[in-house]
């Protein structure tokens, strides 16, 4: 099932999860060249729902996005996240070769305003993500991520930071010298998928396990 081309993976009287496109605004920004959003084309024109979105997603960053029908709902869910009770999984791909798994933990804030930019900061915010290696070749590995904490481009900063940037990432590829992501075509997206949500929801209690299909198959 679709909503205005996107698709859908979970639905009832209190939630609904979408398979946001890479390229695609979580919500408008400022301007009409970013009046199209994933919460504009959901959000009905008739008497359904009042969607509002939980949580967020980078333009260039695809993957499960879950939304909840009107506050009470959102203020339950919401609460899930600020209560880490939410578990999140990514897959990336990054630069270089990483083996095992690890944990990058610092505090980060945001360094420049246009375009944004964050890094380590003492004064910033607590982050914390965990990594394991699913498979490398040809100097690109391909990694499981699971950020613990949710600051604005955790995941393209922790890996930037060691030395490991997210494949096409036009603000922290060029963080490594001989990183030429800011200048790739635009057929070569972000690297980057939240592949999967899991908790209890709010309402019924039952666990669920939100999943999105893996846009770079093992072969």
């Amino acid at each position: 099932m679709t909503v205005q081309g996107v698709r859908v993976l979970y639905r009832d009287r209190w939630l609904l999860a979408v398979e946001k496109p890479s390229g695609l605004l979580s919500q408008p920004g400022l301007g009409p060249d970013q009046a199209d959003s994933l919460i504009s084309r959901v959000q009905p024109h008739d008497e359904g729902p009042d969607w509002r979105l939980v949580h967020r997603l980078d333009r260039d960053t695809s993957g499960v996005l879950l939304l909840a029908a009107g506050l009470e709902a959102l203020r339950r869910t919401s609460a899930l996240f600020s209560n880490r009770s939410v578990n999140k999984l990514y897959l990336a791909h990054v630069r270089g070769v990483l083996a095992g798994r690890g944990c990058i933990h610092n505090r980060l804030a945001r360094l420049q305003r246009q375009p944004p930019r964050y890094g380590p900061h003492p004064d910033g915010r607590e982050a914390c993500t965990l990594w394991r290696a699913r498979s490398s070749a040809a100097g690109i590995t391909q990694l499981w991520l699971r950020p613990i904490t949710g600051r604005s481009h955790q995941l393209r900063s922790h890996l930037a930071g060691i030395a490991h940037p997210i494949i096409g990432d036009p603000i922290y590829g060029d963080a490594i010298d001989g990183d030429q992501s800011a200048d790739l075509p635009s057929s070569q997206r972000l690297r980057l998928h939240a592949i999967a949500l899991s908790f209890c929801h709010p309402f019924t209690g039952q666990r669920l396990r939100l999943l999105s299909a893996d846009p770079w198959p093992q072969r």
